[in-house]
């Protein structure tokens, strides 16, 4: 424990021209009177460590010195790729091995490139959640990410409608969807996807599965995520559109089922009359109320008497 604090505190001298005792305190997650005998330490075993007294002082590496200590471990180099999601590092349990890894790719750069980390991170960020939502991190995330990692089978317990099943699982990617986890796993020969919130218990297993090298999760996911959105569009409705109802649809509806819509849309008199896929009655009502008078649904005469009673009902409220 001690061995790997004293190489992070050489990195991180390492990678900045000097840094104060309370900042390398607060990196090192240790009391200030530590790092002095840690920096003691170290010049002892032959680092120029050298300490600059006074209120402005702190440490600094004498003469250009650098470590040849920068070596990536493998779990170091998986979790640097995974460094543009703070966030999702930080549920899977990942966020000191990444801290690890790109300090150790700052100490290889240049002096001139040092900075290169902090200034990538001042322009890019990636906010993965949706608006209006308060993202959940799955108290099990944890331990299905370290299957995942190493290939290990899964025994877990899934909640269903129809109650709770027990599958044995081979994991092969997560998927962070709208703030949403989601686990692509095989089971019975079949690539499945279970929603992480709904596991209720998991166990890690000792045995190891033989990984599909074929298997290409972003392509899967995105073929999967095609076919699910458009099997809950069960129904359809007929809806006769003005040019802003038009514009708004897409906001308003599945995105891609208002697009196919409007492009087989027949217009007249600077209206459109579609024909739209929707989850259902319910959820359509929900959905195009928000257009209010630049949408007249047509059919089904039962959600068209829905929307005549609502807007009657809406006449009478400000009358």
């Amino acid at each position: 424990m001690r061995a790997a604090r004293l190489i992070k505190m050489v990195l991180l001298l390492q990678a900045r021209p000097s840094m104060t005792g309370a900042e390398l305190a607060r990196e090192l997650e240790v009391s200030e009177r530590t790092v002095t005998r840690d920096a003691l330490a170290l010049s002892e075993a032959g680092v120029p460590v050298y300490a600059d007294r006074g209120r402005t002082g702190g440490y600094r590496l004498v003469g250009g010195y650098r470590t040849r200590l920068t070596g990536l471990a493998r779990t170091e180099a998986e979790a640097l790729f995974l460094s543009g999601l703070p966030g999702a590092l930080r549920d899977m349990g990942l966020e000191d091995t990444a801290s690890a890894a790109r300090l150790k790719v700052s100490a290889a750069l240049l002096p001139s490139l040092s900075n290169a980390s902090e200034s990538a991170a001042q322009r890019f960020h990636l906010d993965a959640p949706g608006w209006y939502q308060e993202p959940e991190t799955p108290q099990l995330l944890p331990v299905v990410a370290e299957a995942v990692w190493d290939d290990r089978l899964l025994s877990a317990r899934y909640r269903r409608q129809d109650g709770e099943v027990e599958r044995e699982l081979a994991p092969y990617g997560l998927v962070l969807k709208a703030g949403v986890w989601y686990l692509c796993a095989l089971a019975d020969s079949t690539v499945r996807v279970y929603r992480l919130d709904r596991f209720t218990a998991v166990a890690l297993g000792e045995e190891r599965f033989v990984r599909d090298e074929g298997f290409d999760l972003p392509g899967f996911w995105e073929k999967r995520s095609a076919q699910f959105a458009r099997s809950i569009l069960r129904t359809e409705v007929v809806v006769r559109l003005s040019g802003a109802g038009a514009r708004q649809l897409p906001y308003a509806t599945d995105r891609a089922a208002a697009r196919e819509a409007l492009n087989a849309a027949v217009a007249s008199d600077g209206q459109v009359t579609i024909t739209l896929p929707v989850e259902s009655l319910d959820v359509a009502y929900s959905q195009l109320l928000s257009l209010g008078p630049e949408a007249e649904v047509l059919e089904p005469a039962e959600l068209r008497a829905r929307f005549t009673d609502a807007a009657e009902r809406t006449a009478r409220l400000y009358q």
